[in-house]
């Protein structure tokens, strides 16, 4: 493990895991900052995959583990975009 790499360039996930008693909200917290790092030449899910990879086996209950399941997760799901759906009208 190694902070301020590739992967985690600003060191925000390796410090999450060394932080005694981090709560799942701060977790996110962590990851949202993370995220928004992330350059947009990269493919977010690629990154956390491979975050988990390397933390996951050694920090399987850790609230940062949990959150980056959840990122990967929901980063698979289709989002509905845009405004109210229409409906049709009443004749």
């Amino acid at each position: 493990m190694q902070k301020g790499d590739e992967l985690d360039p600003k060191g925000l996930i390796f410090e999450a895991y060394r932080i005694e008693g981090i709560t799942g909200p701060e977790c996110r917290t962590i990851f949202l900052d993370w995220a928004l790092s992330v350059p947009g030449t990269h493919v977010p899910a690629e990154r956390i995959a491979a975050l988990l990879q390397r933390y996951e086996a050694e920090h399987p209950l850790h609230p940062m583990t949990q959150t980056l399941r959840d990122g990967l997760e929901r980063i698979g799901q289709p989002r509905r975009r845009g405004g109210w759906r229409s409906r049709p009208r009443d004749a």
